[in-house]
């Protein structure tokens, strides 16, 4: 079996902590709103739609700027934005929470608005993501498919990862605020990656 080229596995590496982030970071949203909204099926419901509106807005945006600009500092960029949100989400997410929470608009859109303003601006640029890196991994259209395929199932793998990681170990070892600041570090090391990847998939490996 030939070894995965180097360019490949950074890829792999990245889409996976990105997976992997974007799934903790909605566990930890729910902790974010209880305080101030409760645990409530429009809880939820808010908080889990909101994350798919942004993954599919990201998910447009990723192929869209893939088909312009194929560079891997714009894939760092699209890490390091969420990265330095969750850095210093903490600081401001749980005031705005309780904000929106003393303005009263409802057990309905009162979560919707908090998760609106707080987790959808991350949620494009996370969902924008693997798209874009996929854009970065093709060397041949004859492959594409399973290029796709590979990096699709390498970043589901990676949010499987972070949602029980979370869940179950991350938040009773951390707490909600370090918990979150440690994702926004992995990004941060995914952008770090980025820097040693190629801008040409025929460039070499």
């Amino acid at each position: 079996m030939k070894p995965l080229p180097l360019r490949l596995a950074l890829l792999y590496g990245i889409v996976f902590v990105n997976g992997a982030v974007l799934m903790g970071f909605e566990i930890l949203g729910s902790r974010v709103l209880a305080p101030s909204f409760g645990n409530s099926i429009f809880v939820w419901g808010s908080l889990i739609g909101v994350f798919m509106a942004g993954m599919a807005l990201g998910y447009f945006a990723g192929g869209w700027l893939g088909d312009y600009w194929s560079s891997r500092y714009l894939l760092g960029a699209l890490l390091a934005f969420p990265g330095l949100m969750l850095l210093i989400f903490p600081y401001y997410a749980f005031p705005c929470v309780e904000w929106l929470a003393g303005v009263d608009l409802g057990p309905r859109i009162g979560p919707l608005m908090a998760c609106l303003v707080l987790f959808l601006p991350p949620a494009v640029f996370l969902g924008a993501v693997s798209p874009y890196a996929f854009v970065l991994s093709i060397r041949d259209l004859r492959s594409a498919g399973r290029s796709v395929g590979a990096l699709y199932a390498i970043s589901t793998v990676g949010s499987i990862f972070g949602t029980l990681g979370t869940a179950f170990y991350l938040i009773l070892w951390m707490g909600t605020r370090s918990s979150m600041q440690l994702l926004g570090g992995f990004l941060i090391v995914a952008v770090v990656a980025c820097l040693l990847l190629r801008d040409h998939p025929g460039a070499g490996d």
